[in-house]
Parts: C-alpha cells; structure tokens; sequence
C-alpha cells in the first residue's frame, strides 16, 4: 500500500519578536560575512563552497561583501584555491602564507585566524563542520572571547544583522535558532552538504589582501613527524553519493540488515543506517545517516525502517527524492518524504533487490546514478 507524501514542512527558524534593540557602539566596526576556506594538502574541503553560497546570500541581505580565508603553506595550492573563491562569490580573499601552515596544527591555524579576524573584524564567520573546522573553530572562538553555534542546518540574520543560527538540541528532537547578541564576530560551523553547492561562475582573480603570521616554528608545541593517508577502501562515502539506502530500528535485527547491503549493492549505491544501529552495533559510525552522523544530498534516498526523528530528518531532507518504508502511517519520515510506502520493510527491500537485479543493467545503473 503506498500513501501520498504530506508536504515537507520545514520547521521555521525562529525569530525574536520584540527584541529589536540598538547596537553597541563598537559592534559597528565588525563588517561584512567571511568563510574560512578550508584547504589540507592542496585540496579545498567542498563544504566551503558550500558555505560561500550560503555567505554569499546573507552578505547579500546584510548589504555588505562577501570574503573568503585562505591560509597555508606557499606552495599548497593556497594561491589557487584564493582564485577558486571569487569563481564562487566571494568579493575578496584574505591570504595568509607561510611554510610552517603546510599541515593544520591547532596552534598556528589559530593565530593566524584570530589575528585577522582581529585586525579587519568580520560580522560573521563561517566554517565547515568538518575534522578540521570544528576544532580550529572552536579554539578561535574561545580566544576571540565570543559565541559559536555548531553544526547549523540553517542561517539567516534579523533587523539587526544579528546572525540567527539554527540547530537540533535536547538529543535531535527540537530545533533551536541561537542569537550571539553580545559578541562579535557572530560565529557558526555547518556541516558538509547541509548547503547546496552553489554553480561556479568563472571570474577574474579579485582583490587578495595578504596577511603575515607573526609565528615561529619554535614557538609551536605539535609537531607533524610523518602523514599516512587513509586507504581503507571499504570506508563510506555517503555525503557525496547519489544514491543511498538506510535502515533503522524497524529491520528489527542486525542479519536483516543485510537487506538493506543487498538493495544497495544492485543499485550501485551506498549503504548507511539511523543511530541506534550505530549504538547497537549493527554499522560502523562512518556509516551513521543524521546531525550527529553523515549529512547527504543524494538523488535517491531510500529509508527502510526509519522512523524519521528531528535528528534523522536534518540529516537528509537535502535529498531530491526521498522513498520510505515503514509499517507506521503516523511515522514522522512520512512528513517529509515525497514517497511513502506503508508495509514491512523486510518483506519490501528482497521484492525490490529482485526487481531492480532483473531490469538494470550496469548501463541503466550509470544513467540512475548520473
């Protein structure tokens, strides 16, 4: 039995009706949106294109200019990554080179970030919710002396170009809009794919405002004696994958998980679950689907067995077509899913392995996942 879809209401981000004030005197020396562009060993995280767009839209309803960040070694591919931002809207570029910023280290990252920040005082400041982004934005935050609101699913600024940043709490069952009222500048970290990523516009190499690190190599307490790239083949890649299938608790065992293996391996597409698969055991923590896991922007998104929460909900709603099974109409995931399917998921996903294994060919698997 399938069910029409209920359209997806998304919960609003709240305001703060009432609490228009004037601003101190000196938050107006703190002006225009910055993105930290984060660049490791001559490659731009996506996720900071991802934020430029979305920077891109709130320096545009603030009436101010959009600037990216740039900071590493020389020859890290920092000059080229300055010139890919203004191909996605930035207006300019702060640069920061020098060699001892070849590998992230808290220390020096940290320096250089706040010595901008407090030398040319952005409004807002923007970094991914990434390795690297939460920990380098956390200790910028706290040196700098003002507010941080982590792994955002939605920004926006109010009359008072006061940055409202929105986010799930109490556990992923309530989304919450945080205010830094009193600080500046307003920070916030968003998690990769959370955005869309905005269409690149080839442009001409813009202002570049070059900033020297006042650092030593002795004066930094980590050292990097040696790089191993991680080769794990098996390790997922559900933020960019076009399509995925997921199960939840409703699969009710770990062996019928397997399932959800079998449907993904004949679609050529990635495999995850809800967290209390992760807590039970019965998927890796890379392989977590929601806030607190992986955030995905697929063209198919199939849940079986998902109830569909807050926590989970954020996690996926980006997705262009989203396809659940569950065996409870009520189900919140049917409140956001554009299809619906109302029957056991155990019974379902083997029908559908079977149907998709006898009409795709690798060729017709190509052209759904492109």
């Amino acid at each position: 039995m399938t069910t029409p879809a209920k359209p997806a209401a998304k919960p609003a981000a709240g305001g703060r009706a009432g609490m228009k004030k004037e601003l101190p005197e000196h938050f107006k020396a703190y002006k225009h949106v910055w993105v930290f562009v984060e660049l490791e060993r001559g490659q731009v995280h996506p996720v900071s294109w991802e934020l430029m767009g979305e920077g891109r839209k709130l320096a545009d309803k603030l009436g101010c200019e959009l600037a990216g960040v740039v900071v590493g070694a020389p020859d890290g591919g920092t000059k080229e990554a300055a010139a890919e931002a203004f191909c996605y809207g930035a207006d300019l570029v702060y640069l920061c080179e020098d060699p001892i910023l070849a590998h992230y280290r808290n220390e020096p990252y940290t320096k250089a970030l706040t010595d901008i920040v407090n030398t040319h005082k952005p409004e807002i400041l923007l970094l991914g919710a990434t390795t690297l982004g939460r920990d380098l934005a956390g200790s910028v935050a706290t040196t700098l002396l003002t507010g941080l609101t982590a792994d955002c699913t939605e920004l926006d600024v109010d009359a008072d170009k006061s940055l409202g940043a929105t986010r799930p709490t109490f556990g992923g069952s309530l989304l919450c809009t945080i205010y830094t009222l009193n600080f500046r500048p307003q920070m916030a970290t968003i998690r990769p794919r959370v955005m869309s990523m905005p269409e690149r516009v080839e442009a001409p190499v813009g202002r570049i405002v070059e900033h020297k690190l006042d650092m030593a190599e002795e004066d930094i307490v980590t050292k990097i004696l040696s790089f191993v790239p991680d080769r794990d083949a098996n390790k997922a890649n559900l933020a960019y994958a076009d399509v995925v299938v997921a199960g939840g608790l409703g699969l009710q065992s770990a062996e019928n998980f397997q399932l959800v293996r079998n449907l993904a391996a004949v679609l050529g597409a990635e495999f995850g679950g809800s967290r209390p698969l992760v807590q039970k055991g019965w998927i890796t923590s890379d392989r977590q689907i929601g806030q607190t896991g992986k955030t995905i922007r697929p063209k198919l998104y199939i849940a079986a067995g998902i109830s569909g929460a807050i926590q989970h909900r954020v996690g996926v709603e980006g997705a262009d077509m989203i396809v659940a099974i569950n065996t409870d109409p009520n189900a919140p995931i049917f409140d956001f899913a554009h299809v619906g399917i109302v029957t056991d998921a155990i019974r379902l996903l083997p029908a559908l392995t079977e149907a998709f294994r006898r009409r795709l060919s690798p060729h017709s698997r190509d052209r759904l996942a492109g």
